[in-house]
């Protein structure tokens, strides 16, 4: 616990934080005034007659009010993600850019109890991002909702998933971040990277899924896309099964691997490498 206040000191008396967050509150608005837009049309337009049976199917499950109250209630996951990652990487490439490294593991010979106190401080921080961005999309969905008069689908257990599972998301892209910062210790080269593989990587391995998969016409080459941990989290927190997609659980069990990979190789990295 002392390890834990620690890393929770070494992150407030930084600007990280709040710049990070204050970032996450800007995209969180615009990601839900873009979703309350698609929201609008998709619950009250009507599938196109020239689609095959397998879009329209697609196209219905996305036109379902539970689907799309899912999407608004989890807005901003995207760029939330992203923060939280970059929060991570700060939490360890600190020590290395501010040379602390060296005090902090001379005062706590036990590598593996720092690295785990700066895995849990991520997945905190992460976690406390996700309840703002909750409390914030709660409220404005219920009003969006009720405008279209639709209730609230806090009811609905598929709702209720997506919202805990998208805590799970925050939480282990806290970590993502952390042994993330261990491969790349300068700050400037994590971040700089860790941004570019999150947004680029993102767009690039969705689009050469896809154009591959129709080039070799196997459509199950298309779902190999969801094993980018990007991609996964937004799988994880769909409300409904749409046709031609992994199910839900297929997000959080990818999401898991590669935090669970991550994480070791981070402590195992951290626990030899030479730090002078």
């Amino acid at each position: 616990m002392k390890l834990l206040r620690s890393e929770f000191l070494k992150i407030r008396t930084t600007n990280a934080w709040w710049l990070f967050g204050l970032g996450a509150l800007i995209m969180l608005a615009l990601t839900f005034l873009a979703n309350a837009v698609t929201a609008y049309y998709a619950l009250t337009d009507s599938a196109p007659t020239d689609m095959s049976a397998e879009d329209a199917a697609a196209f219905e499950a996305t036109q379902d009010v539970v689907y799309q109250a899912a999407n608004l209630y989890t807005s901003g996951q995207f760029f939330g993600l992203l923060f939280v990652l970059l929060l991570g990487i700060v939490v360890i490439t600190s020590e290395f850019q501010h040379q602390t490294a060296t005090t902090t593991f001379l005062t706590t010979p036990h590598r593996t109890s720092v690295i785990l106190a700066k895995l849990a401080a991520a997945a905190l921080a992460g976690a406390g991002y996700w309840l703002v961005t909750t409390a914030l999309n709660l409220p404005a969905t219920i009003i969006f909702l009720n405008s279209q008069d639709f209730s609230n689908q806090l009811g609905e257990w598929s709702v209720i998933r997506s919202i805990l599972l998208n805590l799970l998301a925050y939480v282990l892209w806290g970590i993502l971040g952390v042994g993330f910062g261990v491969l790349i210790r300068s700050q400037i080269g994590a971040t700089v990277t860790a941004v570019v593989l999150y947004l680029l990587g993102t767009f690039a391995g969705s689009l050469f899924f896809t154009l591959f998969a129709n080039w070799i016409g196997q459509d199950w080459f298309q779902d190999l896309q969801f094993g980018l941990p990007s991609i996964a989290s937004g799988l994880m927190v769909s409300g409904t099964n749409v046709p031609g997609q992994p199910v839900f659980w297929v997000g959080a069990v990818v999401l898991l691997g590669w935090t669970l990979v991550t994480g070791t190789i981070g402590t195992l990295i951290t626990r030899t490498r030479d730090i002078s």
